[in-house]
């Protein structure tokens, strides 16, 4: 057995035994429906979170973003491909970069809003923004910022700025994907781009705007040709383009958002297709596979806990935290 192999048969199983003390369906409907915040947040103590009961939620935030900070370093230690890791830190970089940009276009402080959890600080992105050195950061997210903020300057508006971004985060995606030969990883990056060129396509419609629009908002690269979804027309001819796969349900979802139904219906559906393919992981008995899939599974816990715990300091309804929760990996 080759040192990598070897590497990551260790690490799955230890990923593997972690992940029953991941947050699960049931323990999430118990914090839902908890007879207090303070009780909500205990039930953490499980899945191994500090005690976060007396946290406000700003707090309850910074913890969570530090929690998976921490687990970012530890795996980034570990893997054998370290192509990974980045591949979920990536997505805080374009998030950063995108702060910057509305940042710019509305005269704000961006640095308040930037996550701390990508590959490169907020305080040196926002640097090098400034000073126009692109070069030093990764190639292709150098690239799209550069072109995103003479986008901005040219036609003063940020929305358009975020498609360019939005482009090359998926583009980083892939690369990676290809850089490490990882078909499961290639996989993950189609889902996610077939799920947010449905939501693309949704939003288009339901705005009434063109199919110009549309296509300059699509992402290439996922199981549907962006040509396709243009030249579908309207409502059920993008639906049926995602009949026969994980994304049946939220295409179906998606016609009658289009028209006025339930944004948060269809949304949710998309981002439970792009949980049913990480489910996958659990046939593979060691791989990168049990990394990624690890990797996106404490993100949708973090999203999930920081939902629960602050709609319930806010006093949401518990109908209404459940209806916005997303399927867990768990």
């Amino acid at each position: 057995m080759s040192k990598k192999k070897e590497a990551y048969l260790c690490l799955s199983a230890m990923l593997r035994a972690r992940e029953p003390k991941l947050l699960n369906a049931d323990r999430a409907a118990r914090m839902v429906e908890a007879a207090s915040y303070e009780d909500a947040a205990k039930q953490l103590g499980d899945c191994g979170y500090g005690d976060m009961s007396q946290m406000n939620a700003k707090e309850v935030e910074a913890y969570l973003a530090e929690r998976r900070s921490e687990i970012f370093a530890e795996l980034d230690r570990l893997a054998p491909d370290k192509l990974i890791v980045d591949v979920f830190r990536m997505k805080y970089d374009y998030h950063n970069a995108k702060t910057i940009i509305k940042a710019e276009a509305m005269g704000q402080d961006a640095m308040r809003l930037m996550s701390g959890c990508g590959r490169i600080s907020p305080k040196a992105m926002l640097e090098l923004y400034n000073e126009e050195k692109y070069s030093q950061l990764p190639k292709i997210l150098g690239e799209a910022l550069e072109e995103a903020k003479t986008t901005l300057a040219r036609t003063a508006n940020p929305q358009l700025a975020d498609f360019i971004l939005d482009k090359a985060y998926f583009a980083e995606i892939k690369e990676a994907a290809r850089a490490i030969d990882c078909p499961y990883l290639d996989g993950y990056a189609a889902i996610l781009t077939d799920s947010t060129n449905l939501k693309s396509a949704v939003r288009t419609l339901r705005m009434g705007k063109d199919m110009d629009f549309m296509d300059f908002a699509l992402i290439p690269g996922g199981s549907v040709d962006t040509d396709r979804i243009v030249n579908a027309g309207d409502k059920e001819g993008i639906s049926a383009l995602y009949a026969h796969g994980l994304l049946e349900k939220a295409a179906a979802l998606g016609a009658e958002a289009a028209e006025g139904g339930s944004m948060t219906a269809f949304e949710l559906a998309c981002d439970n297709a792009v949980n049913a393919y990480l489910q996958k992981a659990k046939l593979v008995s060691y791989g990168p596979e049990a990394l990624i899939a690890y990797l996106a599974a404490v993100e949708g816990e973090v999203t999930a806990v920081r939902m629960i715990l602050t709609g319930r300091l806010a006093g949401i309804e518990p109908q209404v935290i459940r209806e916005r929760l997303r399927d867990l990996y768990a």
